[in-house]
């Protein structure tokens, strides 16, 4: 059974820094694109970061310059390395997985971890 969990959130001031990490069980992270995504009250959930399993990585705009997304293979964790935070980046944040094989294609989600941005 595929499990994702994500940690590392909390109540940090703005220009702190947080790093999220997100932990898999049940399959292999290093094969498989992984994204962070967040979602803020009253908004749609919103792709920040990608990951390849080449090590591609990809940014939505607002982010870029501030967060790094990487992976940890030998344990099967993806991490967000969030800095410089502001206010609207206050969401909970979740990890999601893309299984593709062959004509299967499946997304995991976590379960969120909340980032609150607040002095």
């Amino acid at each position: 059974q595929v499990q994702l969990v994500e940690s590392g959130g909390g109540l940090v001031q703005p220009g702190g820094s947080l790093r999220l990490s997100c932990v898999g069980s049940g399959i292999i992270f290093s094969r498989y694109i992984m994204d962070w995504y967040r979602q803020a009250p009253g908004n749609q959930r919103e792709l920040v970061a990608t990951i390849t399993p080449g090590g591609f990585t990809n940014y939505v705009d607002s982010v870029k310059g501030r967060f790094t997304i990487s992976r940890g293979n030998a344990n099967n964790t993806v991490y967000l390395q969030m800095n410089s935070l502001k206010p609207e980046d206050t969401a909970v944040y979740y990890c999601k997985l893309r299984f593709e094989l062959g004509t299967i294609r499946k997304d995991y989600w976590g379960q969120g971890t909340q980032v609150t941005v607040s002095s």
